[in-house]
């Protein structure tokens, strides 16, 4: 015997509880990423357990047993997480108890708990990720608990699974427009709790330190970490750095951000970033992914604040735009920014001092470098013109990387304890990090001041809705250098080494393996590209329209739609205007249901009675299938035989007996079907000769 053939044997109360368990086991299965190993696999042994004893028809376990389990689950929770309060411990004990609940199932009373615990666990998956994967996973989750719901309340015989679905499916469809109306007219408001995050690293490519070689790493990702739609005009591609920590603190192999003022505290800064533009603004919307900092990431370089939904942002004296708090859930902003700009003091500064500094006997053989391109430079310094001098430096150092051999590459080897030596002497190679980091020293060698800015550089451009996509694998790091009267420059020296790399877009790729290209054999990577643009715009669409429905989006939308001012009261009059013509609908719908009969197959007798009528046909009030076939054949002979055919079978459907194994009755649905696809005669048609 099949499977398939056991599982249709099996009894009713067998069958709908290995369903509920399957159910149940999709709800947690989004938190597999989330919760901790031992919580998924002891729910996953308490499924399988109680799925056994429902196969094998045995008892469930006892009261001791189940205290012993709740005494383990709450044990473990309280040693992996020190608590019982909070997000993470919440949900464990939440997903256990649900597991838990399942060995209790004796009644309907058990059933609709375990329900009412699944659908609070499926709101829990929010507090991790409200992702559009995520949805429709939960989606889908949501009809299953409603399609085992529905068969619950069907206790009478053995009702197929698939009609159970049909009717949550359509009780899905039916509160969809209830659902629309409420997520576009409810007054937005700011949330009433908040939930801290647990953990603050960094997860959009970029850190508040740098070590070299862990950018190359992340190089790998392409994980969207920021989208951006520009208004007219939209930049050149070599111009789009989008400017994230500066970092200026360096112990020979790592970079770190200078103290700054406490973001906690929002205390004012002694200095500012003395920022001075040119040109007209480019403005544009930005859309963050969570990344639980406080950078906010806009094009170099934005003067104003960026505009924060419910909250104001700040600068550093680094050009650094903060926002108030960590950026935790998809966050969309807008910014003007000027590519055209001048920041930083024009003159020496006592404070420069600190941009010059190199830890104690680091890079000896780059110190040495610096100390011959002063030598050759000496022309210069004797005329007095540092400004000079120390720009011809910088040039002289981005020539020596354009002919010096070196090579743009993701594998740049073993770095030594001397990075900058290593790169400028041995390797001669690396990855933007590396050449940034190197280029540095070697300015600061020189006594010219010099930091490292990180974020990210280009992007691409979404066929499908126009944005430009900037992903984790668009990380970058430039350098920049001040120079007298011109203040802070930026200077990429990655550029010299590998021009493509901002001018066109050109980034590197790992090796594709084996299995890799033997996709490419079989799906063409321009139609990889395709679904993947499709996917992404799909999922932009949703952060914008879902996630980022915000108090301003909405007011914008009620406009569009004729309300001049939509405040929140008058959101609230349209919702009460709404339900009260609803409410009229369904008292005006429950009224027409009471005059209709209650009986399906009497409405779909009287279907049959007025087409009929309407085709001129004389008929008692309460004729009976039969009678109507016959005075239809009647009336129009073999143009009616289908008709007449077909109520012979409704007849059939209702009166016929078991042993009526010559012509089986058909099942409802399939004659409402085909009586939607018959031909009834026209009124007036003379009868048949």
């Amino acid at each position: 015997m099949t499977l398939r053939a056991r599982l249709d044997a099996l009894p009713r109360d067998t069958r709908d509880t290995l369903f509920l368990l399957a159910v149940v086991a999709w709800v947690i299965a989004p938190h597999a990423s989330h919760l901790p190993w031992w919580t998924l696999g002891l729910a996953l042994c308490l499924l399988v357990w109680r799925g056994l004893l429902a196969w094998r028809a045995q008892p469930l376990p006892g009261r001791w047993v189940m205290g012993a389990l709740l005494l383990l689950a709450v044990g473990a929770t309280w040693l992996t997480h020190h608590s019982l309060v909070g997000r993470d411990p919440g949900v464990t004990l939440v997903v256990l108890l649900l597991a838990l609940k399942t060995l209790e199932m004796r009644a309907r009373r058990d059933a609709l708990v375990v329900f009412f615990l699944a659908f609070f666990t499926l709101l829990s998956h929010f507090f991790h990720s409200q992702s559009l994967p995520i949805a429709a996973a939960l989606l889908i989750a949501l009809l299953g608990l409603l399609t085992a719901v529905v068969n619950a309340h069907l206790p009478v015989g053995r009702p197929p699974l698939s009609a159970s679905a049909r009717i949550a499916a359509k009780l899905v469809l039916w509160g969809t427009p209830v659902m629309l109306v409420l997520f576009v007219l409810f007054p937005r408001m700011a949330p009433l709790w908040g939930l801290p995050g647990d953990d603050l690293a960094g997860r959009s490519g970029l850190s508040p330190d740098m070590t070299v070689g862990e950018v190359a790493r992340l190089a790998l990702d392409d994980s969207v970490a920021l989208r951006v739609r520009f208004d007219a005009p939209q930049p050149p591609r070599s111009a789009l750095y989008f400017r994230g920590p500066v970092l200026s603190v360096f112990d020979g192999r790592q970079w770190r951000e200078a103290p700054r003022f406490n973001p906690d505290t929002w205390e004012a800064d002694e200095q500012t970033a003395q920022l001075q533009v040119n040109g007209p603004a480019i403005s544009y919307e930005a859309t963050l992914e969570p990344h639980r900092r406080r950078w906010l990431l806009t094009l170099d370089a934005a003067e104003t604040a960026p505009e924060l939904p419910g909250q104001r942002a700040r600068m550093t004296p680094q050009l650094q735009w903060l926002s108030q708090r960590p950026v935790t859930d998809v966050l969309r902003y807008r910014a003007q920014s000027h590519v055209d700009f001048q920041h930083g003091p024009l003159q020496a500064r006592p404070s420069l001092a600190a941009y010059t500094v190199l830890p104690d006997g680091s890079d000896p053989r780059t110190v040495a470098l610096a100390a011959q391109m002063r030598t050759n430079l000496g022309t210069a310094q004797r005329a007095g013109d540092a400004a000079a001098a120390n720009a011809a430096l910088v040039e002289a150092a981005l020539a020596r990387l354009r002919t010096g051999g070196y090579r743009y590459t993701l594998e740049p080897g073993v770095i030594a304890a001397h990075t900058a030596d290593d790169f400028w002497f041995d390797s001669k190679q690396g990855f933007c990090e590396h050449i940034a980091s190197a280029f540095v020293v070697l300015m600061r060698a020189l006594d010219i001041p010099a930091r490292i800015v990180t974020g990210y550089q280009g992007g691409e451009v979404n066929p499908v809705d126009g944005y430009w996509t900037v992903r984790n694998s668009d990380a970058h790091a430039w350098a920049e250098v001040w120079l007298a009267g011109r203040g802070w420059v930026r200077v990429d020296p990655t550029t010299a080494v590998a021009p493509g790399r901002t001018s066109e877009l050109q980034r590197l790729a790992p090796p594709r393996g084996a299995f890799g290209q033997a996709m490419d054999s079989v799906i063409a990577p321009g139609l990889v590209q395709q679904l993947r643009a499709a996917w992404e715009a799909m999922n932009n669409g949703w952060n914008q329209w879902v996630l980022n429905y915000t108090q301003t989006r909405q007011s914008d939308l009620l406009r569009q739609l004729g309300l001049s001012s939509p405040s929140w009261q008058t959101l609230l009059q349209w919702l009460a205007g709404l339900a009260g013509v609803a409410a009229l609908a369904v008292c005006a719908w429950l009224w027409r249901a009471r005059r209709a009969p209650a009986d399906g197959w009497q409405r779909l007798r009287r279907q049959a009675h007025a087409r009929l009528q309407q085709a001129g046909l004389t008929l008692p009030a309460h004729a009976p299938p039969r009678t109507m076939a016959s005075l239809a054949s009647a009336q129009w002979g073999d143009d009616a035989a289908a008709i007449a055919d077909w109520l012979l079978r409704l007849e059939r459907q209702r009166y016929a007996g078991p042993a009526a194994d010559a012509h089986p009755a058909q099942h409802l649905s399939e004659l409402r079907r085909e009586f939607k696809s018959l031909t009834w005669p026209r009124a007036g048609r003379p009868q048949d000769p």
